[in-house]
């Protein structure tokens, strides 16, 4: 595919005037290490011509700080050793009202300091609390305009029940599933011994709620189907079983229309190629294990890119996404099956979502004054 072929985004900064944004990072989720080391990436790439950056820092307990750029130098992908947002005895305030877009910093001797105007909030959040409607809704409170999907898409997406339900009910082609709780396991011991009814082997086991592979098994044989509850269980109440889908891995890149334009998608697509490993999990998709390799791009055919970029865009629409989306797909001999809508997704130099941008022609800089770009552009939601 010719990267002339994407519309590629027209960055619409005025001149000289320069912005205040905020990158949002850390969290509570079981991500918090990944979502530092995007921060980090984002923090080196940031385009200083155009905007003054405040760093602000999210605990694992859910401490909101304000951290320094020498704090994230050492950031980085480290198996065992992922970074994390310490508390520092700050207090990062939002605004009061929506009559201000003043931020205000509590330090660690109990002063209140001004941190001035915000333009945008650049949430680099991965997984519950952060990717899910949370925080976005907590900014839409105070009007502070942010990248990313709002309160329903961010909620919608995370939950993949839901959004199956929603994509399968405008006609487009997601993998088989059924989905169990706990309470119902407990109501049925016997339950387990009947969800992989009507379901075709390897089933995988995932979390309904959990971002990046998180909790998630490959399961051969009903046998297997217990321990493998309990492994998705310990990120949330409710699991989904799926049918494996014989079909090569595909990912693209979507960005949001500038004005009335309808999404844009890369100009090329991604492909998971498998060495050895039985299936995308965190310790591939961010580690860099063994028995997985990217082809970017991949090679697909004219028909095939054609079919992925519309059921791609058509599914960014439906699930009210907004700013950016990495969307995953099984390509099968029948056509694309949706597997995933990522909201946020890995946005290292070395992610998936940039380097199929870079591949066609955007290159990571520009991608994030882009996304800056279009979330102060965005009309209000109501």
């Amino acid at each position: 595919m010719n990267p002339a072929d994407s519309t590629a985004p027209a960055l619409a900064a005025e001149a000289g005037v320069r912005r205040t944004v905020v990158i949002l990072f850390g969290g509570r989720s079981s991500e918090h290490g990944i979502s530092c080391v995007t921060a980090a990436g984002v923090l080196r790439a940031i385009d200083r011509t155009r905007f003054d950056v405040i760093l602000v820092g999210i605990t694992k307990q859910g401490a909101t700080v304000l951290l320094q750029e020498e704090d994230l130098a050492g950031y980085a992908l480290e198996a065992g050793a992922l970074p994390e947002v310490r508390d520092n005895g700050t207090r990062v305030l939002w605004p009061a009202s929506t009559a201000t877009r003043a931020l205000t910093l509590i330090d660690q001797h109990g002063a209140l300091h001004s941190l001035g105007r915000v333009d945008a909030v650049l949430p680099m959040l991965h997984g519950p609390y952060g990717e899910d409607g949370t925080v976005q809704g907590m900014l839409d409170l105070v009007d502070l305009p942010y990248v990313g999907s709002g309160v329903l898409g961010s909620a919608l997406c995370m939950d993949k029940h839901a959004v199956k339900t929603m994509l399968a009910d405008a006609g487009i082609a997601v993998a088989p599933w059924r989905t169990v709780t706990r309470a119902q396991l407990e109501h049925d011991p016997f339950l387990v011994e009947r969800l992989d009814e009507g379901l075709n082997y390897p089933l995988f086991v995932k979390p309904a709620r959990a971002g990046s592979s998180v909790g998630v098994s490959r399961v051969t044989d009903a046998a297997e189907l217990p321990a493998a509850l309990e492994t998705a269980f310990a990120e949330d109440r409710t699991v989904l079983i799926e049918s494996g889908v014989a079909g090569r891995e595909v990912e693209i890149a979507v960005l949001e229309g500038r004005g009335a334009e309808r999404p844009r998608t890369s100009a090329v697509i991604g492909e998971i190629v498998f060495t050895g490993r039985e299936f995308y999990d965190f310790e591939a998709k961010y580690l860099g294990a063994a028995g997985v390799e990217l082809a970017l791009p991949a090679r697909v055919t004219d028909a095939e890119f054609a079919a992925i970029r519309e059921a791609a865009v058509r599914a960014f629409e439906v699930a009210q996404c907004a700013g950016l989306a990495r969307i995953d797909f099984f390509l099968t001999d029948t056509g694309p099956v949706l597997n995933e809508i990522n909201t946020l997704p890995g946005f290292t130099p070395i992610s998936m979502y940039p380097r199929l941008w870079e591949e066609s022609g955007l290159g990571y800089t520009a991608l994030i004054t882009e996304l800056v770009e279009l979330a102060i552009a965005k009309r209000p939601a109501y």
